[in-house]
């Protein structure tokens, strides 16, 4: 995935998630039941309450909405500080409300909790604290100074004061709580969204260079016929215009440029041809594909091959899969990325499963974090050996996220694991004292057809052209 893909990510404005429209919805339903509150409260329950004022709070809900019906666009979306506004004036709204309805002892005071956790829900954290806040204060200020509920008899509604303090505690506790909550499992899922997105991105990159590399590679191989004349025509005209030395040199430029136009192609289509032409090969084709281009980075990689159990030494074909061949990549270059010096890829297959083994001798996976190698935006070595960062995803845990959802796709097991800990290396024995990535398929999931039954790909169709 390009670095440009990830700053988008990163850069994404949460805030911008909120629509006006939701917040105005959601105070409508807090208008209807304030208002069927106050009403059930004085006429069924003869309680006195000083509704003008109550009305009134009730009201500047009520211009609020029809403010944001009037003055914005219905598919208005809200920046971090309009939604910041917005859920302040409903907690300060709520808060008068329950001012003049008995402040803690009014029930219905636990609707504070909704601004804040919306807040935590679809706001940056600074926000989230701030709200946090602002009900904390204005909680605390109600909880003291407050217009008492009457009751019929002339009696005040109040709560005893070990009761209201315990409210008052269960209230601040629950603000923090539920912020927190709501916060954490946002956090988990847009982190979970956003890497989806980056497996997709990789995915669909990757197959757009396989589609390419066959267009390229179909090119070369019609183009092959007409450069193939050029090249014997030219040819023939060197051999009969040697007495002419300017006509000669023409010829000798025709012949020159169809052998350049030969090779580009060639080395264009190269790696789709393969694709386009071979849709299965031995597993070592496949994998030397996918480690290709980190063959040349200054690091040993070694390649070993061995049957298991008694299979056959012959080695099996596999399908030629973007996501296989994209997953294994990555997981090679992050061992190449943090090995010291050697990188070791054991291709076994049995009976029943196929296996590839990528291990290294660089420090391992840190302890810590081995049990959650795989989710998005986990750090698991912050340096390479050499002490540089390591390119590509920053350290968030993108790049084997990305292979293990891709090869797991593909129906393959993962296990990462330290040769410290477990005594062991790669399966010929060569120590690397340092991370294994084990990948395991089900032969049954990962093997092309057998070439035994499979059909030839037939002659190209020809190209249709003008007369």
């Amino acid at each position: 995935m390009l670095p440009t893909d990830l700053q988008l990510l990163k850069r994404q404005q949460r805030s911008n998630w909120i629509r006006l429209r939701t917040l105005v919805t959601l105070r409508w339903f807090a208008i209807i039941g304030q208002t069927i509150a106050i009403l059930v409260a004085v006429r069924l329950y003869s309680i006195d309450i000083a509704v003008g004022l109550a009305s009134l709070a009730i009201m500047a809900s009520v211009v609020a909405n029809l403010i944001s019906y009037y003055a914005y666009p219905t598919n208005k979306r809200l920046s971090e500080t309009e939604a910041t506004l917005w859920l302040v004036f409903d907690i300060v709204q709520l808060t008068a409300l329950l001012y003049l309805t008995g402040g803690l002892n009014n029930p219905f005071a636990m609707l504070v909790l909704a601004p804040v956790t919306i807040s935590a829900t679809v706001l940056h954290i600074r926000s989230t604290v701030f709200l946090g806040l602002t009900a904390i204060t204005l909680v605390t200020i109600i909880s003291r100074y407050n217009i008492a509920l009457i009751s019929p008899e002339g009696a005040e509604l109040v709560l005893p004061v070990l009761f209201q303090f315990g409210f008052w505690v269960a209230l601040l506790i629950s603000l923090v709580f539920l912020a927190f909550y709501a916060r954490q499992v946002t956090a988990e899922m847009n982190a979970m969204t956003e890497a989806l997105l980056a497996t997709q991105l990789a995915l669909s990159r990757e197959q757009k260079l396989t589609d390419l590399g066959g267009v390229v590679a179909a090119t070369a191989h019609e183009l092959g016929t007409p450069l193939a004349t050029i090249k014997l025509v030219s040819t023939e005209l060197m051999e009969e215009l040697q007495e002419q030395p300017e006509l000669l040199e023409d010829a000798e430029l025709i012949r020159s440029q169809a052998n350049r136009c030969r090779d580009i192609l060639q080395s264009m289509g190269r790696a789709g041809k393969d694709d386009l032409h071979l849709r299965s090969a031995p597993i070592e084709t496949v994998i030397r594909e996918a480690a290709e281009p980190h063959l040349d980075r200054g690091k040993d990689v070694k390649f070993n091959i061995l049957p298991q159990d008694n299979a056959d030494i012959t080695q099996p074909n596999i399908e030629r899969r973007p996501e296989i061949i994209h997953g294994l990549r990555n997981l090679i270059q992050n061992a190449v990325d943090f090995s010291r010096t050697q990188v070791i890829v054991d291709m076994m297959w049995s009976s029943d499963t196929i296996s590839v083994q990528i291990s290294d001798d660089g420090r391992g996976f840190p302890q810590s974090v081995i049990g959650r190698i795989g989710d998005p935006y986990v750090r698991r070595r912050r340096l390479s050996e050499d002490g540089a960062r390591r390119p590509g995803y920053e350290g968030m845990g993108l790049g084997l996220f990305i292979a293990k959802t891709l090869l797991e796709r593909s129906g393959a097991t993962l296990e990462f694991s330290n040769s410290r800990r477990h005594g062991h290396a790669s399966w010929t024995g060569q120590a690397t004292g340092g991370a294994i990535v084990q990948v395991s398929w089900p032969r049954n999931r990962l093997q092309a057809q057998d070439q035994t039954e499979s059909t030839p790909l037939g002659q190209n169709q020809p190209i249709q052209t003008w007369p």
